[in-house]
């Protein structure tokens, strides 16, 4: 497999990671603010934090053949997820891939991460 494939397929699959992300806060929202379930938002702000915490081995075939820093970066999505399970944090987990900066609408750093990684090539 060529350099750039391999970064397409990994850009493919951050993406698809995001996509899940986006479709878990939507539910995440709906449960907090249309059904006041504060248990059902916190599960699933586990259940993102557990999609992200897997994301360095999910992608693990992939970073063996990428740029040292693209599979650093995919370890420390990784690794803040599983720090936000760690701790148990509901707040650290929903704040995850999100800058103190962030505007609603905007991507976030994971949607950021995978459109820049669809461009490399070593």
């Amino acid at each position: 497999m060529s350099s750039g494939t391999t970064y397409k397929y990994l850009a493919d699959l951050l993406d698809q990671v995001a996509v899940e992300v986006r479709e878990i806060e939507a539910l995440g929202r709906k449960a907090l603010y249309g059904d006041n379930d504060d248990d059902v938002y916190r599960e699933l702000m586990r259940r993102k934090a557990m999609k992200l915490s897997g994301l360095a081995k999910e992608a693990e075939s992939l970073t063996k053949s990428v740029k040292a820093e693209v599979a650093e970066r995919i370890e420390r999505f990784s690794l803040s997820a599983s720090q936000s399970l760690e701790i148990g944090s509901v707040f650290f987990m929903s704040a995850l891939l999100y800058p103190d900066d962030y505007k609603e609408g905007e991507p976030n750093d994971l949607e950021i991460f995978a459109a820049e990684v669809r461009v490399m090539k070593d």
